[in-house]
C-alpha cells in the first residue's frame, strides 16, 4: 500500500534539463510507500533516487552542521558552473567540497535534493536549491561598522552582490573617513546607525572595529533590530536570545596553522620546531597538569627526597 505526496511548484525555479526534466514531466508525485523514498521509518534516505530528482518539501529543520557545510557545497557548485559543467556525481562534488559522498548525499537530502542514479546532480538546479536554503535568492542589506583597513576591504569586495548580499552602508566615527567613497556607498557617521538600519531594513551587521568598541557597536545593532552579526573584532560578544553571531578571528586561524606546521616539522625532523623551547622545557621540567612549567629539583633536593 502506498500513498503519494503532491510536489508544490516554486516560483523563480530554474529550468532543469535532461533526465531531471523528464522525471518532472513523467509524474508530479513521489511514491512514499513501504520501502519507498522516505524509508520504513519515515526518514529521508541517503541514496540517490532511481530516475526521480523532483524537489521534495523541506523537512522541519536542517541540522546546524549541515547548514555550515552548505556554503562550501555552493562554492564548489559555482566553480563547476563557471567551468560549464552541467551535471556532477555525488563523489565528485564531495571531493571538491572536502567531505565524503555519503555525508554530502545526506546533507542534500535535507533540502529534498536527490541525484539521478548514474547521472548525478543537475548543477544549475542544485545551485538554486542550496541558495534558496541559505536564503540567498533575495538580496540581504548589510551594514558595515568600521571603515578601517578591514572595513574598506569588505566594502570594496565585489563578490557579495553575486552571492545575495548588498552593502547598504559603511559607518565610522572618524570624521576624516566620513564622506569618502567605498565601493558603491559613501561612508557615513556611526551616529546614523539606527536610522540606516530602520530605513534600509538591515538584517545583517558586520563589526569591523577595534575590540574595545565592539560590544558597544553590537549593543546598538541589536537595539536597532539587527539579528545577525558577523564579528571581526577580537572579542566574544554578549548578545540576547534570538541574535546570531559568527566570529572571524584571523589570529586564531594562524595559531592553528602554526600548530600544524610545528607538528609536521616535528614528524619530519624528529624534534620540535623550536629547539630553544625544548631547552627551556628541559631545564624547567614541564608539568602538563599545570599552566606554568615547574622548576626541576636540584641534585641535593632529589637526594633529600629519596634517601
Amino acid at each position: 500500500m502506498s500513498s503519494a505526496v503532491e510536489l508544490p511548484g516554486s516560483a523563480g525555479e530554474p529550468s532543469r534539463t535532461g533526465e531531471s526534466r523528464a522525471a518532472d514531466d513523467e509524474a508530479a508525485t513521489i511514491d512514499i510507500g513501504a520501502g519507498g523514498l522516505l524509508g520504513a521509518s519515515g526518514q529521508l534516505t541517503d541514496q540517490e533516487d532511481d530516475g526521480q530528482s523532483a524537489e521534495r518539501p523541506y523537512p522541519g529543520g536542517i541540522p546546524e552542521a549541515t547548514v555550515a557545510r552548505l556554503p562550501v557545497y555552493l562554492r564548489a557548485l559555482y566553480t563547476l558552473a563557471d567551468r560549464g559543467v552541467a551535471t556532477v556525481a555525488s563523489d565528485e562534488l564531495a571531493a571538491a567540497a572536502g567531505v565524503n559522498s555519503a555525508k554530502l548525499r545526506k546533507d542534500l537530502s535535507h533540502l529534498g535534493s536527490y541525484g539521478i542514479r548514474g547521472v548525478g546532480y543537475d548543477v544549475e538546479y542544485l545551485v538554486y536549491q542550496v541558495s534558496r536554503a541559505l536564503g540567498l535568492t533575495q538580496n540581504w542589506p548589510v551594514v558595515i561598522v568600521g571603515a578601517g583597513n578591514l572595513g574598506r576591504a569588505l566594502a570594496n569586495y565585489g563578490g557579495f552582490v553575486s552571492r545575495g548580499f548588498r552593502i547598504s552602508a559603511v559607518l565610522d566615527s572618524d570624521q576624516s573617513m566620513v564622506g569618502r567613497q567605498l565601493g558603491s556607498v559613501i561612508v557615513r557617521h556611526v551616529s546614523e546607525l539606527e536610522a540606516i538600519v530602520a530605513n534600509s531594513g538591515v538584517a545583517i551587521g558586520v563589526i569591523a572595529v577595534p575590540g574595545g568598541a565592539a560590544q558597544a557597536v553590537c549593543d546598538r545593532l541589536v537595539a536597532a533590530g539587527v539579528t545577525s552579526i558577523l564579528n571581526f573584532a577580537p572579542l566574544v560578544l554578549s548578545v540576547p536570545e534570538g541574535v546570531d553571531v559568527r566570529k572571524v578571528d584571523l589570529s586564531i586561524e594562524l595559531q592553528i596553522l602554526a600548530f600544524h606546521a610545528q607538528r609536521r616539522s616535528t614528524e619530519r625532523f624528529g624534534q620540535v620546531a623550536n629547539p630553544a623551547a625544548e631547552s627551556v622545557g628541559g631545564v624547567l621540567g614541564w608539568d602538563p597538569g599545570n599552566e606554568r612549567p615547574r622548576r626541576r629539583p636540584e641534585p641535593q633536593e632529589r637526594a633529600a627526597r629519596n634517601p
